[in-house]
């Protein structure tokens, strides 16, 4: 499943959003970028089943006698195997769960950012469960302004074309510099524990006004 680009026009300018929703009246081209959650390796899912608890099986389907076990909503489940919208779980019991019944995330997010052509603004918006990666690419040319605005839970860190850190993960609110050696910017946000929703809103150049 490929990442999912959305582009909003016509937005007018303001200086107070408590959060990037209210960016789609503002005054530029806007497009959020959103990671994959299938097709990758998963690691770790939430129950979140309409019709809760949910059931986990001994086998991946649906018949009399293969129930192990139930789950209640938010329980983490720890992910070893995907088969036919299936998940086999090891933690905390051992069985199979419908994944369309629980909500996951890939171990492994790597995406380049592509703007809109009338602008370079995007707001990227995610949510990482269990121990993952998620990166996103930025070309920049020398002497270009890089604004980063959060909205989220963590602030991502902030990794030059040579592998160096110019700013880490942390709960700033914003970050803004002007960018000194042309080349691919990495935005990454890293989880060891359960993971984390994140939000953020970059700008490129002279298109400062949030």
């Amino acid at each position: 499943m490929k990442n999912q680009i959305v582009v909003f026009d016509q937005l007018n300018s303001s200086s107070s959003t408590p959060n990037s929703s209210d960016l789609v009246s503002q005054k530029s081209t806007l497009v959020i970028i959103t990671p994959p959650t299938s097709g990758c390796q998963i690691n770790m899912a939430i129950v979140d089943d309409p019709e809760a608890p949910l059931n986990v099986r001994r086998t991946p389907e649906v018949k009399e006698g293969n129930i192990v076990g139930q789950l209640n909503n938010n329980t983490f489940v720890s992910v070893a195997d995907e088969q036919s919208g299936w998940l086999k779980i090891t933690n905390p019991v051992t069985g199979w769960v419908a994944k369309n019944r629980t909500r996951s995330s890939c171990a492994t997010v790597d995406q380049m950012i592509t703007f809109s052509p009338e602008s370079g603004t995007a707001i990227i918006k995610g949510e990482i469960i269990g121990n993952a990666n998620h990166s996103y690419r930025v070309k920049m040319i020398q002497g270009q302004t890089l604004t980063i605005k959060n909205f989220g839970d963590v602030f991502p860190a902030i990794i030059n074309p040579n592998g160096q850190f110019m700013a880490r993960e942390t709960n700033e609110s914003q970050w803004r510099g002007v960018i000194s050696l042309s080349g691919v910017y990495t935005l990454q946000l890293n989880s060891n524990l359960r993971g984390y929703e994140y939000e953020f809103l970059l700008l490129i150049a002279g298109n400062e006004n949030f």
